[in-house]
């Protein structure tokens, strides 16, 4: 059957039309959620603005400079944010908080969790990319280097915990947790400023990746007794090597081994992003895998409703990060983890504009924390869709 030029010339105009209108129509899907994003970012903004302390211009209890940190990150990464928005005084006075708890060490913290606070702290510093803070981001640089651990100063990484990094003080040893936070601000910092603003030195990334593979359930490049055989737990990573907040499990040589959880194998998968891992590099797919095959944002995997939103803000840190845009679960369904996230965290909004975890488990519930990990999640997922 021939056709004549007319009317190929209308079918070709026709499949241009069908093919625009299917594209318009995913974009208008996504388009109606970033709009109800940032109607509860919004909310969720105001609602954080009306709890600063109006005195000291801090959030939550003063000890802890990370939590106005998260509140000033969660300001300046809404869509809506300038320089005349109306969050911009509360940030302002945030920023003259975080700047009188930095010590005569380059930290900034109150009375404990020094790495904790002072990684979330540089982060907001140099999110603002005010060159007024230069100087305190190259002291708090020089500070994190320095939280690296090292038990025996001899360069040589013979104990467990060296590379890693912990919360400073009486919790001194590493933990996977705080190593990912530190590694996140570093390589930030490096990204942004001269090796020359802390003295040439920078943190040992090959250190920080030995302890961090220390954490993983991978028998292939984890030899340490605790980890896991069992086939549900490969890949997935624990608290510390030879912690899991998940808890352990009978293994087939009859020694105890560890369960692997969702929040830390998140804090895993953006420590390799972070050290520009290779892609092909076993760690680095098998942590993919497990996070594919323990998909839920209905709990932490392993953990149930403990550290949830903390879970959420490491999800969508990693996914996003990664250009992650579905993930194909367990059962081989094919998510679209953006919006199936950004609808979860709508719906567990207060309608006053808070969150709360109703486990309490790692301070969440407290609403200015808890609400912090929500709005940098959800921005996360706007900018991503």
């Amino acid at each position: 059957m021939k056709h004549s030029p007319l009317t190929l010339q209308y079918l070709f105009i026709f499949l241009s039309l069908a093919s625009s209108c299917l594209v318009k129509g995913q974009s208008s899907a996504n388009l109606s959620l970033k709009f109800e994003i940032e109607r509860s970012i919004e909310k969720g903004l105001s609602w954080l603005v009306n709890e600063q302390n109006n005195t000291g211009g801090q959030w939550g209890e003063p000890e802890y400079p990370a939590l106005t940190a998260l509140v000033i990150r969660s300001a300046l990464g809404s869509p809506s944010y300038s320089d005349k928005s109306e969050y911009r005084p509360a940030v302002d006075k945030g920023f003259r908080f975080i700047l009188s708890k930095v010590q005569s060490d380059g930290g900034i913290y109150g009375k404990g969790l020094a790495s904790y606070n002072t990684s979330i702290c540089l982060m907001a510093l140099m999110q603002s990319k005010d060159p007024a803070y230069e100087e305190v981001i190259a002291d708090a640089r020089k500070f994190l280097v320095n939280q690296q651990s090292d038990f025996d100063e001899k360069g040589i990484q013979d104990n467990v915990f060296d590379g890693g990094v912990g919360y400073g003080s009486r919790w001194a040893h590493s933990d996977l947790s705080n190593t990912h936070l530190a590694m996140e601000a570093l390589y930030y910092a490096r990204k942004s400023f001269s090796s020359k603003e802390t003295d040439g030195k920078d943190l040992d990334w090959e250190a920080a990746i030995s302890f961090v593979s220390k954490c993983q359930n991978l028998p292939l490049t984890n030899r340490e007794e605790w980890v896991s055989s069992h086939e549900e737990d490969m890949g997935g990573f624990v608290y510390f090597p030879g912690s899991s907040m998940a808890g352990e499990r009978d293994s087939n040589n009859g020694k105890k081994s560890l369960r692997s959880y969702g929040s830390m194998s998140y804090a895993g998968l953006l420590s390799f992003i972070y050290a520009e891992m290779d892609a092909q590099d076993p760690r680095l797919i098998a942590v993919k895998n497990w996070l594919s095959n323990n998909y839920s944002i209905d709990e932490n995997p392993g953990m149930g409703p403990q550290g949830l939103f903390y879970y959420f803000h490491t999800m969508a840190k990693a996914l996003s990060i990664s250009g992650i845009l579905e993930i194909q679960n367990e059962s081989g369904d094919i998510i679209d983890w953006r919006r199936q996230l950004g609808l979860k965290l709508i719906n567990l909004q207060n309608p006053t504009g808070y969150w709360l975890n109703e486990n309490g488990r790692w301070w969440e519930r407290d609403p200015v924390l808890v609400t912090s990990y929500a709005l940098l999640s959800l921005e996360r997922i706007y900018f991503a869709l």
